[in-house]
């Protein structure tokens, strides 16, 4: 579980644990930072603990789920061109997901290049909401890093087999990545 700083693309939180641990557990272990922007998937939806972002000062960007319940309050005017479809703030209409989350949300519906449907969820309601659907977009730098890890690290084959030797291995992975990443800055190359 990896929370990446994308002013730089290096991992500013990571959390190994077996694939039995559900992802929005991991928002257990973070310590959100007030003013920040932390951008999910909807593993990670969960109103309780979206609430605690909001009470730390944080922000958050996610996708809704297919079966969300919400009651319309308002919707803001949107130019339908850009690919958007409706900017609406919401409160939720599902009695535990009331009490998780008891301040309203703000939905955005996107229509992408490809004619899927995409539905955010936010609790940021200066921000554009364009530039809500482009921080859900830069999501895509998460995928990006595993996916190098995968490519140029050779994390595929373990030398040991044990709980410890995996995580080892993966922390060497990471801090490979992460002095690479450096390397790149410093001496400003453009090259994977």
């Amino acid at each position: 579980h990896t929370l990446i700083d994308l002013r730089g693309n290096i991992p500013s939180f990571i959390h190994i644990s077996d694939g039995k641990l559900h992802d929005v557990n991991v928002l257990d272990e973070l310590l959100p930072e007030p003013g920040a922007f932390y951008v999910m998937d909807r593993g990670y939806l969960d109103f309780e603990r979206l609430y605690k972002l909001q009470l730390a000062g944080a922000f958050f960007v996610t996708r809704a789920k297919s079966n969300l319940k919400a009651k319309r309050r308002y919707s803001r005017a949107v130019d339908r061109s850009t690919g958007l479809i409706c900017d609406q703030t919401i409160t939720l209409s599902v009695f535990y997901s009331k009490v998780g989350y008891p301040q309203p949300l703000r939905r955005i519906r996107f229509k992408t290049n490809e004619g899927k449907t995409l539905v955010f969820l936010t609790n940021n309601f200066e921000l554009p909401a364009l530039t809500i659907t482009e921080l859900y977009r830069c999501r895509w730098q998460v995928e990006l890093f595993f996916k190098w890890i995968k490519q140029h690290l050779r994390i595929k084959a373990f030398f040991g087999t044990s709980e410890n030797a995996v995580k080892t291995q993966v922390w060497i992975a990471v801090s490979v990545y992460v002095l690479v990443a450096i390397v790149r800055k410093r001496l400003g190359l453009d090259a994977s």
